[in-house]
């Protein structure tokens, strides 16, 4: 498994892209409201990057699964959906949703990318309960980074957490270094399994990774639906995920997609 170390010019680089994701789901988050269609929530998502003079990671990519590429710059995925949910003006936001809102960008050919669940109104508790455990799940990893780290140790934690809690952690998808490209080495999972243990991460200085828990209100099992990209829970019940790119640092991370 070879991982790439960042130099400080790219982390730099990396950094102004992080700051485009950043403001991106800043924006998202402030007028995602009930009636909204997660179309007009993409269209604001690409015209801001568009002025950012930025590239929207997502657009475009290509899976086995489907037929067509992603159209859209972001995944916008509701409720039962987990991940890759597609964009359209025939879904309109309902009072007490989530939102689950996944972004990257490329600027200067370096990527950033991450995910944030919103609230749409006033939502049930049970909802707000399952974002501010996912969104502690991310906090937890951003906390615990730092070089000499086994990732096996926080990924621990993070599922831990999470199941003592009542809930369960995907394990289809999991986060993953990132740089020039939005998918690199390492594979960067919120659980512990043996295939981890036998090839642990051990964290460096100038690692960058997207750490991105998804956690599911049920069952940790999902399918993807016929359109090829949108992934839903296995029993229907609400999903919520959070992202971040982080680096590496002498003595911690550095969060690269939070908002300053």
């Amino acid at each position: 498994m070879a991982i790439t170390l960042r130099s400080q010019r790219e982390i730099e680089l990396m950094r102004r892209a992080g700051s485009v994701v950043a403001d991106v789901l800043s924006k998202l988050q402030e007028i995602a409201e009930p009636g909204m269609t997660t179309a007009q929530l993409d269209a604001a998502a690409c015209e801001m990057t568009a002025a950012a003079g930025a590239e929207a990671l997502f657009k475009g990519v290509r899976s086995p699964l489907a037929a067509q590429p992603f159209p859209a710059c972001i995944c916008a995925s509701i409720n039962e959906q987990v991940v890759h949910g597609i964009p359209s003006d025939k879904l309109r936001l309902n009072e007490g949703d989530i939102l689950g809102v996944d972004f990257g960008a490329r600027l200067d050919g370096y990527c950033g990318d991450a995910a944030v669940t919103i609230g749409i109104g006033q939502i049930p508790e049970n909802k707000r309960r399952l974002m501010d455990v996912t969104k502690h799940a991310l906090d937890i990893a951003v906390a615990k980074a730092a070089p000499g780290i086994k990732w096996s140790s926080i990924a621990a934690e993070m599922q831990n957490y999470a199941e003592t809690a009542g809930f369960s952690v995907v394990k289809d998808f999991v986060g993953h270094g990132i740089g020039k490209k939005m998918h690199e080495e390492p594979r960067v999972p919120n659980f512990v399994s043996q295939e981890l243990l036998a090839d642990d991460i051990v964290l460096a200085e100038g690692m960058v990774l997207a750490v991105e828990p998804m956690i599911n209100e049920g069952t940790s099992s999902v399918r993807t639906l016929k359109n090829g990209w949108t992934v839903v829970t296995g029993d229907g019940k609400c999903s919520a995920h959070f992202e971040h790119t982080i680096v590496i640092t002498e003595d911690g991370c550095e969060v690269l997609t939070r908002r300053t």
